[in-house]
């Protein structure tokens, strides 16, 4: 007799990378909206405006272009790489001299961000992106000549 919590255990546990994905999708999404309320004020403006080449507006359009590529999973490592840098960067700039703790300091989301971005960086964009989907069509002619030989 099987042990049905081994059971629902395992068919949770093999919906990993698809949730490792939506971790991907989801994150994207909200880094991507912090980047064009500095850039474009959308969903909602910037108290003031945000001059482009100021070190605020250079973030703001990395993560509008890195959050749109993390979205879709292309060029995921590198675009995730970066971004965990902009992150920690963003945190020890901005958001630590005002204190120790991330949670007094405004840079819980920072710190988050910094470490997401770098799993993903590590571990790929899952299997719903589209570097997945390269991948595979990069291997289907690959197997296709293995076979003929």
């Amino acid at each position: 007799m099987t042990n049905p919590r081994s059971t629902v255990a395992a068919r949770w546990a093999s919906f990993t990378p698809y949730f490792h994905s939506l971790l991907r999708i989801v994150a994207a999404l909200m880094f991507a909206l912090a980047g064009t309320m500095k850039v474009f004020s959308f969903p909602s403006g910037t108290p003031m405006p945000i001059a482009l080449a100021s070190q605020i507006g250079v973030g703001g359009i990395l993560e509008v272009v890195c959050g749109a590529l993390l979205l879709v999973g292309l060029f995921t490592r590198p675009a995730a790489f970066l971004m965990a840098g902009q992150m920690a960067v963003a945190y020890f700039q901005f958001h630590s001299p005002k204190g120790f703790w991330p949670v007094m300091n405004g840079g819980v989301t920072a710190a988050l961000y910094c470490f997401i971005w770098l799993f993903i960086s590590a571990a790929g964009p899952g299997p719903l992106s589209l570097d997945a989907l390269i991948g595979k069509r990069k291997a289907e002619p690959e197997k296709a000549v293995a076979r003929a030989a």
